[in-house]
Formats: structure tokens, C-alpha cells, sequence
């Protein structure tokens, strides 16, 4: 019986036949943590009596989740996490270089590697084959001791996608789509694995962002074949030396088959408080919004920081809206600065944020109002999620959340473009 990518990945890593439901031990090629979740890690290591990693070169702590730091508390544990990168030698990625996952998948990721991070986008890297899933501190703590760890081996369902994105439509509206379809529970510890004729023509950007959100769905992992995209991506990035050929079998078996065709898709929201609230645009445009945010590790790349620009560009947000741009990273800031991006957006009425994952979270950065909407292309929308419980967040694709800015509305992109 032929293999799921979940389970060929796993069978590579524990050197051992991995079937669904079986437990396996794994090496580790990437761990790493954040501001947030990171300062419990290393007290869980250290509290377990661990004294060195197992692997320093391969550990990672990233500065991003505020960064700036926006108080004493935050500002004291990056302290804690860069004395404790001093003492292991592992590397840190400090303030303002960007955001955890869009540098993972920059600098780290490979086809076939076993990514574990205490953060549950962790998943983002399975758009370039790689078994990345986010774990709890504790479980990341042993991990970064042992250089391994374990894994039940998911179930995988199938998406296979056929067809081209239609004007104005873009990943994350399949991305909402298919969690809307699914339930936000629908594909709990399973592997969403994506197929089909249309992968040909998606991007890598295109792919983060949908394996980005495949935890929205409940899913372990979200992964994508490493092809052609994928190997042109790590040269481009350096690494094409790392790229290998991962493809699942034909005969694999898979718990569920789930066809979608992008040429049907239209551009989607998700409706507070929860990611799997799922409607078109066109059944919800025209609720007025006082933010639009356009960022985070779903949304912040390069592609959508030029589609943002695109729509932006002669126009001025409305006056009763702010906008808001977070670049992933300190490399897609600079192209998008080099390209004209950067300007059109400034142009328009835009703040641009430092490098990170700024009003995501509710840190900082873009704390809405009480009784306010905003617009955002993050991944989550649940209650206080964006620091505030008395106010209501809608995630849309860049596109989207650039027309709504010119309105001051939730606009259908396609009426602007």
C-alpha cells in the first residue's frame, strides 16, 4: 500500500514503515520558539534539569510577537530569551527581523524535514514538504534536549484542487472556503495534504498561506509536494542544494478526498468570533469598518503587500478607516520598498509597522475600540484575539481588506480592480 506525504515524511524521519495511527520517534531538524511562548519553554527545560540542547544550530528563538516590546514584562523576557540563546549557543532572530514563520520558510525549511515550533502556525512550512506542526511548551522543551520526539502518524485527507484562481480571488479565500467547508474541528490531527492539477500554477506565497491555516481546521499538519515551485523558491532562498522530490504514492489512502475547483471560488470572509464562520463577500459588503489591517504570518508576504499596493495605488483610504501594513519580514519590506510598494501604500494613507507580527495578536500595534470592526488578513478572529472583546474582527484576503479601505466598507474587491 502506497504512502500519504504525512506518513512517507515520518517513515524517513523514524527510519521505520509509518502507517496512520502509529506511533513513531522522530528526529528533529528545526525547533524553535517565540517571545510569547518561549520564555515557559526554557523554564520547562530548565525546571526538567536539562543543561545543553541537542542540536544548537537547529534551535531558533524568534523576537516577534511584540516587537517592539510595548511593556516592562515583555521587555524583561526577551531579556531571559537572549541570555538563554548567550548560554546554548542557539540562534536568536531579534526584533524587527520579522516574523517567526515567514523565516522559518526564508532560511530554514526543506522538503522531508520535521519542523516543531511552540507556536501553532508551526504548519506554515508544510507548504515546501516539510512535517512542521506546533506543539506545547513542554513537548518543544524536550525536543530542544533531545533533538527527537514523538508523533501519533495523522490521518490524511485529500484536497484536490483543480482549475485557476478567477480575478480577484486568491489563497486565503480558498483557504476560508475550505475551513468553512470543513468546520473548525472538521480536520482534527489529520494532515490536510493538497493535490491536484491546479498546484501547478499556485506560488510558494500562495501555499504559505494556505498551510498556514490549516490549524484553523484542526489539522496536525498542512502539506503540499515538493515540485518544481518548491525547488525554485529554495534557490531562489539558497538552498537549492536542500530540495528533494517528495510526492505521496497514487495508491495512498486517504480518510477523506475533498475536490475543490478555484475556478468557482469567490472572495470570502470570515464572520466574528470564528475562523470557520465563512460567508462571500458579496453577502456581508457594506458593513462599515474603522480598521483595516493587512500582515501577519498568513498574509504579509510579498504577493500581498503588491496586491494591497495594486488596488491601493490613486486611491486614499477613507478617512474614517486607518490602515495598517505589517511586512513578514526585513527582506519583504526591502523588495517591497525596492518594487514601489512601499510608496503606493504610504501614498494611500498606510501605516507601515516594523517587521512582525504587530496588531495580530492584540499586543500591540493596532488595539481596535470597543465596538469597533476590522478588517484583517490574519488567521483568527476570535474573540479578543486582537486585544480587544468588544471588538469585532473579519479576516479577508489582501484584496479585500485594500478595497474595504477605500470605502470604509467591506468592499468585493472585483468592484475595484
Amino acid at each position: 500500500m502506497g504512502e500519504t506525504l504525512a506518513e512517507k515524511i515520518l517513515s524517513l524521519k523514524s527510519q521505520n514503515k509509518a502507517r496512520a495511527g502509529d506511533i513513531v520517534i522522530c528526529e528533529v531538524d528545526l525547533a524553535f520558539v517565540q517571545d510569547t511562548t518561549g520564555p515557559l519553554t526554557v523554564r520547562q527545560f530548565k525546571g526538567s534539569g536539562f543543561q545543553a540542547l541537542a542540536k544548537p544550530t537547529q534551535t531558533i528563538i524568534f523576537l516577534d510577537h511584540a516587537a517592539p516590546s510595548p511593556s516592562r514584562q515583555l521587555s524583561n523576557d526577551h531579556m531571559f530569551l537572549r541570555s538563554f540563546a548567550q548560554e546554548t549557543g542557539s540562534a536568536i532572530y531579534e526584533v524587527g527581523e520579522g516574523i517567526c514563520h515567514q523565516l522559518v520558510a526564508e532560511h530554514f525549511a526543506n522538503p522531508g524535514d520535521v519542523i516543531v515550533g511552540s507556536d501553532s502556525h508551526t504548519v506554515t512550512s508544510g507548504a515546501l514538504g516539510a512535517f512542521a506542526t506546533g506543539m506545547g511548551s513542554s513537548d518543544v522543551a524536550v525536543a530542544l534536549a533531545l533533538g527527537k520526539t514523538w508523533f501519533r502518524v495523522p490521518e490524511s485527507f485529500l484536497i484536490d484542487l483543480d482549475g485557476a484562481f478567477p480575478r480577484g480571488v486568491y489563497a486565503k479565500d480558498l483557504i476560508l472556503y475550505l475551513i468553512g467547508r470543513i468546520g473548525a474541528d472538521g480536520a482534527n490531527y489529520k494532515a490536510l495534504e493538497f493535490g491536484g492539477e491546479a498546484l501547478a500554477g499556485m506560488s510558494m506565497s500562495q501555499r504559505l498561506t494556505v498551510a498556514n491555516m490549516a490549524v484553523e481546521a484542526g489539522a496536525k499538519v498542512g502539506l503540499f509536494p515538493a515540485d518544481k515551485i518548491t525547488e525554485d523558491f529554495l534557490m531562489q532562498h539558497g538552498r537549492g542544494d536542500s530540495y528533494k522530490s517528495i510526492y505521496p504514492d497514487p495508491e495512498a489512502n486517504y480518510e477523506q478526498v475533498i475536490p475543490v475547483s478555484l475556478d468557482r471560488l469567490e472572495p470570502m470572509l470570515s464572520l466574528p468570533h470564528t475562523v470557520d464562520n465563512v460567508r462571500p463577500v458579496t453577502g456581508v459588503k457594506g458593513i462599515k469598518i474603522q480598521q483595516a489591517f493587512v500582515g501577519t504570518c498568513t498574509n504579509g508576504r510579498l504577493e500581498d503587500l503588491a496586491v494591497a499596493a495594486q488596488i491601493l495605488k490613486g486611491n486614499k483610504r477613507h478617512p474614517d478607516t486607518r490602515l495598517l501594513v505589517a511586512p513578514a519580514s526585513r527582506q519583504v519590506l526591502s523588495e517591497a520598498t525596492e518594487k514601489g510598494y512601499v510608496s503606493s501604500l504610504l501614498e494611500a494613507g498606510a501605516t507601515i509597522l516594523p517587521p512582525g507580527c504587530a496588531a495580530c495578536l492584540g499586543l500591540h500595534q493596532g488595539i481596535p475600540g470597543d465596538g469597533e470592526v476590522c478588517i484583517s488578513t490574519a488567521n483568527r478572529n476570535f474573540k479578543g484575539r486582537m486585544g480587544n472583546p468588544e471588538a469585532m474582527v473579519y479576516l479577508a484576503s489582501p484584496a479585500t481588506a485594500a478595497a474595504s479601505a477605500i470605502r470604509g466598507e467591506i468592499t468585493d474587491p472585483r468592484e475595484l480592480m
